[in-house]
């Protein structure tokens, strides 16, 4: 994932290496949250249609990549608010749409009773496809 510097551009700052790292890690860790998603999305579904697979380990996994998206979003607004980079509206976008998404389907857990795996194996994968989509705005 490519962020774009800001046009100012400015003198470096001390913290410049550690602003660098920090892009450096929201871009690989941006994978590791849309594979996270796509495999924990694809687990529930698994365990929705075959019971026997049912268990905590697919809330755990579901979690698992739920921080792993928010660990990103919050990468990202450190990135954005360092005033060191811009990027596309549509980018920032994605990654409120996420983080607003993992709020709502934890609230809303407890009205899919019976059906808990089919809404986080759904949830997962619109994570993935988000992420996806975030991905191609600054590429």
């Amino acid at each position: 994932m490519v962020l774009r510097r800001h046009p100012a551009g400015g003198p470096a700052r001390p913290w410049s290496s550690l602003i660098n790292a920090l892009h450096r890690f929201h871009a690989d860790w941006a994978w590791i949250a849309i594979v996270g998603n796509a495999v924990a999305g694809l687990i529930a579904l698994a365990a929705w249609r075959v019971p026997r697979l049912r268990g905590r380990w697919v809330f755990g996994c579901t979690l698992a990549a739920e921080v792993a998206l928010l660990v990103q979003v919050a990468t990202g607004a450190t990135l954005v608010s360092s005033k060191r980079f811009t990027v596309p509206r549509f980018h920032m976008f994605y990654g409120f749409v996420a983080f607003i998404t993992i709020g709502i389907a934890y609230s809303s857990k407890d009205s899919m009773r019976g059906r808990l795996e089919m809404f986080y194996g759904i949830i997962g994968l619109f994570l993935m496809g988000v992420g996806i989509r975030a991905v191609l705005q600054v590429r």
